[in-house]
Formats: C-alpha cells, sequence, structure tokens
C-alpha cells in the first residue's frame, strides 16, 4: 500500500495528477462535496452559535468508506481539493468526516496541474485554513437560513413550491427592472445626415454631429445643399494607440465566450473545468489578472519567437476589485507555447480564446494615425465631418480583438475607414446626401453575460457563483433566456443626388432579441413581493456588502457567527411580521370591460400560470372564463384587446379524416387537436391564423417523423419499442432509454434480449419502468442514532 494518500475533486484532476506522482503516492478523488446540511429545518442550530449538522448523503456513502479505509491505511493524507473557499470547506469536510489527525494530515493547493506545480505544492503544505472554511460556511449558512425561512412566506403569499435566494433574488430584481425599463421606453425619431463624397476607390463618407429632429429640418439642409460647395475646412492627424485587454478573470472568460462563440455562462464554465482538470490551462474560478512571474516570461519567450522582440511588452496587472486574490493567477494556458489541444471542438475554441487573450496581455500595443477632417458647406453654419484611421502596427492585435456588448447601429463604422489623400481648402465633389430617419433605442435587455457582468460591477456574488446563479433563476422559472420576434416599423429617407431630392418610405425590422434573458410573470411578482417586504434580501447594496462581510471572515478580520447573527435578527423578524400581515400577491390587475357581455376582465397569476378572466369569481349563478397568457405576453404589458383575442381559441381548423382539427394553448405551447392526439404548431406560426392546409401539414410531419423513429415494436408489451434517436438506435421502455450493445443489428433483436437488457438497467438504476412495474414503497426511517450526521461548527 502507498505511504501517501492524496485526495482530490474530480477523478479526472486525480488521473492527470496520478502520471506526475511516483508508487508512494495514490491518488483518489472525492467527487466534489462528501457531506451537506441534512434536509430538515434542524440543519442549522440558531440558538447553539449556528452550529450545523451534516449528512453524507446516500451516493457519497461508498466513497467517503473507500477513503476511510485508505486513510486508515497510509502515513500520510494530502489535501488537495481546490484553492478557493468551497474547495478549503471540501478540505474540512474531509478531515471532519474521515476522522483525520492533524500529524498525519496535509493542505496543499495549487493553480495549475503540472508536474512542477504539483511537486511545488508537496514542499511547501500547510494546515487548513479556518478562515476560508468559515466564510464559505457563513455564505452556506445564511444562504440556507433565507431558502428556508423565506420560501414558506412565498408559498403562502404568492403561490406554492416557489422558492428564494439571496443573489439569485438580487439577478432576478435586476431583470425584472431592466425588463420594465424597456417597457417603458418612447422611442424618439431624428434624422442622421451622411453625404459620400468622390468616386470609386476615392470615395469617403461624412456624417453631420447634429441629428434633426423634425422631416422639414432635413429637408430644408438638403435644399441648402443643393447649390452648396464643399472644402476642406480642416485637418486634424494625430497617433493614436489601443492597449490590449487583461488576461481573463472568471467573469471576463464567461462574457468572451459568450460574445465570441456563443457559450452560456454554465457550459463556459463546464468546458473551463475540464481543460483544468486535464493540465491544460490555470485555475478558472478567480478574479485576479494577475500573471506568475514564470508565466511572463513563458509568454515573452513564445511572442519573440513566433512574432519578433518588436511584439513583446512587459505588463504587470492590477485588479482592481479589493477582494481579489492577488496571489492567484489570471486564467492561462498552463504552457503558452500549447496553441490548441486535443479534445471536443467546444474545449479546442475555448482554450485558443484563452490562449490569445493570454498572449496579447503582454504584446506591444496597436499604434494608429487617425485623421479628422472638418468639411465647410457654404450654405449652411453647420459642418461635416469625416473620420478615418490608418494602422501603423497592429502589435497585439496580430493575434487578438476584444469584443464588447454595444449594439451599434448597423452601419458601416466611418472611425475605422480609410480617407483618400486631402488638402486643406480642397473642393470636393458630392456624390449624394441622406438624411435616414433613425430611432432611439431602449436600454439593451441582459444576456447571460452582460448580467454576470452587471452583478460583478455591483460587487454581488463571486467567481464560483456566478453560473450557478444564472442557472438557478432560469431552473426556478422566473426567467427564461428566449429569442422573439420583432415588429415591423416604417422609416423615412431623404436622398439628394444630382440636385434632386428624393423621398422613401422604408421598412425595418425592430425588437427582435435573441438569447436575452426575460422576466416571467411569477419572476415579477415575487420580485415585487420581495422589495415590498424584504428590501434588505433585493438590495444591491445591501447584498454586496454581505459579501464583503464573508471577505472579511476569509481574512480573519470578522468572527463569522457574529456576522450571521446580525443579519439573521432582524430577517427572521421580518420574515414573522410578513406572515401575519402581508396580503396575498396575485400580480392582478384589471384590463377593462368585455366590450359585449359587459364583465370585467383581468389578469393575474393562477396554480398553472397567468391568465386573464372574464366574470367575477363570487359570481355563483355564472362561472367566468377564463384562458391562458400567451409565451411572450406579461400580466404587466397585456392589452384588452390582446386578451381579447385570447377567447378565440380553441377555434376549429378544418376537418381532416373526417375529423375536426382544433388549434387551442395549452400549457406547452400552441398545438393542433385531432382524433385524441396533440400536434405541436412550429415556432413563429400564430395559432391564429392557421388554415386548414397548415394544420393537415403539421399532422402529416409529424406523423411521418413517429413512422421513421419507429424501427420495431413487440406484441409482448407495447411498452417496449426499438427506436431511431439522435445519436443512434435505441430500446425505449417505459422512462428508460437502454443503449443496444455493440455489434447487435436492431431488426434483429428479440423481445427477451431487449427485456434481459431493460432489466439490466432497471436494476443499475433502481427505477420501475413499465405499466406492469410494482410501485415503489416509501423507505422505512431509520433510527435517529444510525443517521450519519453530526452538528459541526469550524475551529480555528
Amino acid at each position: 500500500m502507498a505511504k501517501n494518500l492524496l485526495i482530490v475533486e474530480s477523478p479526472a484532476k486525480a488521473k492527470t495528477i496520478e502520471g506526475y506522482l511516483g508508487k508512494d503516492f495514490t491518488v483518489k478523488s472525492s467527487y466534489g462535496h462528501i457531506r451537506d446540511l441534512v434536509k430538515s429545518e434542524d440543519a442549522i442550530d440558531i440558538p447553539n452559535n449556528f452550529a450545523q449538522k451534516y449528512e453524507v448523503p446516500a451516493d457519497k456513502k461508498q466513497v467517503v468508506s473507500e477513503l476511510k479505509k485508505l486513510a486508515k491505511e497510509a502515513e500520510m493524507v494530502w489535501l488537495a481539493s481546490d484553492e478557493d473557499r468551497e474547495g478549503e470547506a471540501i478540505s474540512w469536510h474531509l478531515f471532519e468526516t474521515l476522522g483525520l489527525k492533524e500529524n498525519k494530515t496535509k493542505r496543499i493547493v495549487f493553480h495549475e496541474i503540472t508536474k512542477p506545480a504539483i511537486m511545488r505544492a508537496i514542499e511547501n503544505p500547510r494546515t487548513i485554513d479556518y478562515n476560508l472554511v468559515n466564510a464559505q460556511q457563513a455564505r452556506r449558512v445564511l444562504d440556507r437560513l433565507v431558502g428556508f425561512e423565506l420560501s414558506p412566506v412565498l408559498w403562502k403569499k404568492v403561490k406554492p413550491s416557489l422558492s428564494a435566494g439571496r443573489v439569485q433574488s438580487v439577478a432576478v430584481r435586476l431583470i425584472v427592472d431592466r425588463e420594465r425599463e424597456v417597457n417603458k421606453f418612447t422611442a424618439e425619431a431624428a434624422f442622421r445626415v451622411v453625404a459620400i463624397f468622390g468616386k470609386g476607390r476615392e470615395a469617403f463618407k461624412a456624417e453631420l454631429p447634429e441629428r434633426f429632429t423634425e422631416q422639414a429640418e432635413a429637408e430644408k439642409f438638403l435644399n441648402d445643399c443643393v447649390e452648396a460647395a464643399f472644402t476642406i475646412k480642416s485637418l486634424d492627424t494625430r497617433p493614436t494607440k489601443r492597449s490590449p485587454a487583461a488576461p481573463f478573470t472568471t467573469s471576463t472568460l464567461q462574457q468572451e465566450a459568450s460574445r465570441k462563440l456563443g457559450f452560456s455562462v454554465s457550459r463556459t464554465m463546464s468546458v473551463a473545468q475540464k481543460l483544468y482538470e486535464s493540465g491544460k490551462i490555470t485555475y478558472m474560478r478567480t478574479d485576479s489578472v494577475n500573471l506568475s512571474d514564470t508565466a511572463l516570461n513563458a509568454a515573452q519567450e513564445e511572442i519573440t519567437s513566433a512574432y519578433g522582440d518588436k511584439y513583446h511588452q512587459y505588463r504587470k496587472y492590477k485588479t482592481k476589485s479589493a477582494s481579489a486574490q492577488e496571489a492567484h493567477e489570471a486564467i492561462r494556458p498552463t504552457y503558452f507555447g500549447v496553441h490548441t489541444v486535443d479534445g471536443e471542438n467546444a474545449e479546442k475554441r475555448l482554450y485558443e480564446l484563452i490562449w490569445k487573450r493570454a498572449i496579447a496581455s503582454q504584446m506591444s500595443e496597436a499604434q494608429f494615425e487617425k485623421t479628422t477632417a472638418k468639411i465647410d458647406i457654404s450654405t449652411r453654419k453647420e459642418d461635416l465631418v469625416a473620420n478615418g484611421e490608418v494602422m501603423k502596427f497592429d502589435g497585439f492585435l496580430k493575434v487578438y480583438l476584444e469584443s464588447n456588448d454595444e449594439e451599434e447601429e448597423n452601419t458601416q463604422d466611418e472611425n475605422n475607414a480609410i480617407l483618400p489623400p486631402l488638402n486643406k481648402g480642397q473642393l470636393l465633389a458630392l456624390q449624394e446626401i441622406t438624411a435616414t430617419e433613425r430611432y432611439s433605442r431602449p436600454p439593451a435587455r441582459y444576456t447571460e453575460a452582460s448580467l454576470v457582468k452587471k452583478l460583478e460591477e455591483l460587487g454581488i456574488g463571486r467567481p464560483s457563483t456566478y453560473a450557478p446563479t444564472i442557472s438557478t433563476v432560469q431552473n426556478r422559472g422566473y426567467v427564461v433566456k428566449e429569442e422573439r420576434e420583432g415588429k415591423t416599423r416604417n422609416y423615412r429617407v431623404l436622398t439628394l443626388k444630382d440636385k434632386l431630392i428624393k423621398h422613401e418610405q422604408k421598412t425595418e425590422n425592430t425588437g427582435a432579441e435573441k438569447n436575452k434573458l426575460f422576466p416571467t410573470d411569477i419572476g415579477a411578482v415575487v420580485n415585487d413581493f420581495l422589495v415590498q417586504h424584504f428590501k434588505g434580501i433585493v438590495d444591491f447594496h445591501f447584498t454586496a456588502n454581505v459579501e464583503k462581510q464573508f471577505d472579511e471572515i476569509a481574512q480573519g478580520l470578522t468572527e463569522w457567527t457574529k456576522m450571521i447573527r446580525t443579519f439573521y435578527t432582524p430577517f427572521h423578524e421580518g420574515v414573522q411580521i410578513t406572515l401575519e400581515t402581508a396580503d396575498k400577491a396575485r400580480g392582478e390587475r384589471d384590463l377593462g370591460v368585455h366590450p359585449e357581455s359587459g364583465k370585467k376582465m383581468s389578469v393575474r397569476i393562477g396554480r398553472y400560470g397567468p391568465f386573464v378572466q372574464v366574470g367575477d369569481s363570487d359570481n355563483e349563478q355564472e362561472k367566468p372564463q377564463y384562458a391562458s397568457l400567451r409565451t411572450g405576453q406579461m400580466i404587466e404589458t397585456i392589452t384588452l384587446e390582446d386578451a381579447l383575442e385570447l377567447f378565440k381559441l380553441p377555434k376549429k381548423a378544418g376537418v381532416y379524416e373526417d375529423k375536426d382539427m382544433t388549434v387551442a394553448i395549452g400549457k406547452f405551447g400552441p398545438y393542433i387537436r385531432h382524433n385524441s392526439s396533440f400536434y405541436s404548431l412550429p415556432k413563429g406560426l400564430d395559432p391564429m391564423t392557421v388554415t386548414e392546409q397548415q394544420a393537415i401539414e403539421i399532422i402529416e410531419e409529424k406523423r411521418k417523423k413517429d413512422a421513421e423513429k419507429l424501427i420495431k415494436a413487440f406484441d409482448e408489451d407495447p411498452e417496449m419499442k426499438l427506436l431511431n434517436g439522435r445519436w443512434g438506435p435505441y430500446i425505449g421502455y417505459g422512462k428508460l432509454n437502454i443503449k443496444i450493445p455493440k455489434g447487435k443489428e436492431p431488426l434483429e433483436l428479440t423481445f427477451e434480449e431487449c427485456k434481459a437488457l431493460a432489466d439490466a438497467m432497471e436494476k443499475d438504476t433502481k427505477k420501475p419502468v413499465g405499466k406492469k412495474a410494482a410501485p415503489s414503497k416509501p423507505a422505512a426511517k431509520k433510527p435517529a442514532a444510525k443517521k450519519s450526521t453530526a452538528k459541526t461548527t469550524a475551529k480555528k
């Protein structure tokens, strides 16, 4: 048996590290956390200084048993979980749960999985940092207390099965507030004037800095220009420089991977985790932009070797965040000489993005020559302005250019144009002038990446919390990420050419959104309830201050239980008062009266989501009518006209095979019902306008797909089917999808063979399947003494 047991968090990391260490080391994985707070309300003993009761989950008992055995046999146990607060807490949980002894335990940390880094860590072990453990405990305890006490309030006062969280509620508030800004925004039109001078390759654009709010003003300007002379009034040429962005932090990586690669925040972190665990990049949860001296030297060697000395520029970036740990590094490649990696396409793309950003941060500035030409109009007091930019030295741009979130107008960027040779006093030949009506834009809705950026700016959350926060608000149904179709809008264009002014009306699509975050009705109602009754929970500054207190605990400046008590006491009082005094929140809004029946129409949250109601619920003589809101409609913005349209469904779309086809809207969106079967409408098809022919095509297409999917069915049990799936043929049985063994032809499989495979999987997963499966009985409660739990508080 090896003398040393080294425990890391993931099996992939264990495999990589095992290759660096000799036979004296056994490397094992804890598979993340090995214990957690019990699910019951007594998980935290509030009077007893917030002592916690932990348990080892059923799926971790075998891991713990194996680690205990190995730890008992080893001479030394090395705890090598991640270097952040959560990693420190995992080491502490291992120490406590495995019953380790201080003289036989060492804690090591590293920010990259390379042999030098691992050996250096082993040469410089330390003990568990209880300040970091306490900071993580404080976050865990506080979030559990908020969740356990706030959720029942929402169940009683808003809707059953809701939940709330400290950071998540702030994220929802940001999205709700932004949506309301967008809805209140009134677009204002103004005419943008652009002139084109010269011809062919010598042509260039110039713009009027001012915009005209009225068409008459724009038209007068063009009329004045009919006989005008245009001359170069002044030329200003000056050198400019552009500097590279700092290496990636967790936040900036998530933002840039979203912009450049189209990755969600959670996908970015999942791919980065794989790259880290296989030794390709440094630790991916960091708010530091610092690079080690070793990394700086390696970057210099790579840059000078590939591009020459003039492309290298030494830089030491300083992190703005006061809470950032400068001892940590930014996210960078482990080896700068490795330009790409093997693996899945997503891993290659993310690695190359990290490599380019890190390399570019140590490269020279890009140098430009910027020219600004002011053009005199003989008949007007205004000047037209032309901007041009010529790159003199590409510097870091040879490798990388950072993207941004700004939604610019879809026009040529005159700042990057190249101007032809010009001289002061030069007379210019006008090709044309256009005055185009342009509308102001509302604030941009958040993407996942821009929400991360905003949370970071406000000081809310930390590198390890951004991805789970954004996933949680979507999983809870408070926020949806989706595309929305825009609306057609007319705009006017006036063009002066050959001394004639032409008027045109054109159309554009406005308001279309792609992968943006929208609040749901329930998200908005919950947000308003929390703002009204628990302002501290959703207050940006208060939440940011809580994060600062966690940082102070991590630095040993604040006692964690004191911090929790200061927060908890007024919070708990607020919960009690709200339960006793607050009215039920439904987000109800009156829309007016039905034009035919004269009955009141209202909209509110119900058990199955938002709906419109016609009539009074208290009227026993006549039951009200109900209709669910459609995707994209919200309680706050739906109009009486929109609501009336909802009651036109269900409607008959025609007859097919002597059966009616009915269009309606259900829980999962609009659908066609035909002969007791349901067929979803394709995205973008309005249920109000579905024709008979379209309905028939939808039914036929679905039948065709179903027929192509089914390979074989069995008379012995209709639930057993051989099906074609996205990844190839498989066996479908009840809720199980069963892989077909290699070398087996699907059509040759017998019912007995399929049943044997299903039974084997059922045994492995412990899930009953098929109609004949017996219902599972509730497990008998174990005696309290046998529970694998413990009340624990970290000690210094």
